[in-house]
C-alpha cells in the first residue's frame, strides 16, 4: 500500500526540525536546502511504497532488494552523511573516509537529532541517538576525527541540554 501523505509529513516534519536546528547551529542556510533531494520522484515513490512510520522506509527497501536505490541518490547528494565522503584510494586500492568539514557534521547532528524525534516521538532522548550510533558504528566508514567530534558532540547533548550543546557548537568553525 502506498503512503504518500504520511511519507511527506514524515520527511517534512523531519526537515523542519533539521531547519530550526540548523539556525541555532549556525548554518541556517544549510538547513534551509537539507535533505531536498527527499522530495524528488527517484527518492520520493521508494518512500511512499516503504513508508513505515517508525523509521527510514530506505531500510525495507534494502531488505528486499540487497540495496535501496532512494538511499544511493541520497547519500551521493547530501554532504551531511558520511557516506557521501568516502574515496577510492587508488594506491591503497580500497575506499577511505574522508574527515567532514564542520558545517556538515553539524548539518548531521541536527539530521540525527532530528530523525531520533521524528521516529521516537513521545518517547525522545537525546541517548537514543548514542545507541543508534553504538549500535551501527562497526558498520561505519566515517573519518575517526569526524566520528569522534560527532560522538563528543552527542554526549554534550545527553550531559548538557540542547540549548548549552548547541551554544557552544556554534562557536566551533572549520578545524
Amino acid at each position: 500500500m502506498l503512503h504518500p501523505i504520511k511519507h511527506f509529513l514524515t520527511i517534512t516534519k523531519h526537515r523542519h526540525i533539521v531547519m530550526r536546528l540548523c539556525f541555532k547551529a549556525g548554518i541556517g542556510l544549510q538547513g534551509l536546502k537539507h535533505d531536498l533531494s527527499k522530495y524528488s520522484w527517484c527518492e520520493f515513490r521508494i518512500g511512499m511504497k516503504y513508508y513505515q512510520g517508525d523509521h527510514s522506509p530506505n531500510a525495507r527497501e534494502k531488505e528486499i532488494y540487497g540495496y535501496s536505490s532512494a538511499w544511493l541518490h541520497h547519500k551521493g547528494r547530501n554532504k551531511h552523511h558520511f557516506e557521501y565522503w568516502v574515496d577510492h584510494d587508488p594506491e591503497k586500492m580500497t575506499y577511505v573516509p574522508i574527515k567532514m568539514p564542520i558545517r556538515y557534521v553539524k548539518e548531521m547532528f541536527c539530521d540525527r537529532i532530528a530523525a531520533t524525534k521524528v521516529y521516537m516521538k513521545k518517547n525522545y532522548n537525546p541517548k537514543g541517538i548514542l545507541d543508534y550510533h553504538n549500535r551501527h558504528k562497526d558498520k561505519y566508514v566515517m573519518h575517526s576525527d569526524t566520528e569522534a567530534l560527532l560522538v563528543s558532540w552527542i554526549n554534550l547533548l545527553i550531559d548538557k541540554g540542547e540549548k548549552a550543546a548547541f551554544k557552544i557548537i556554534k562557536a566551533v568553525k572549520e578545524y
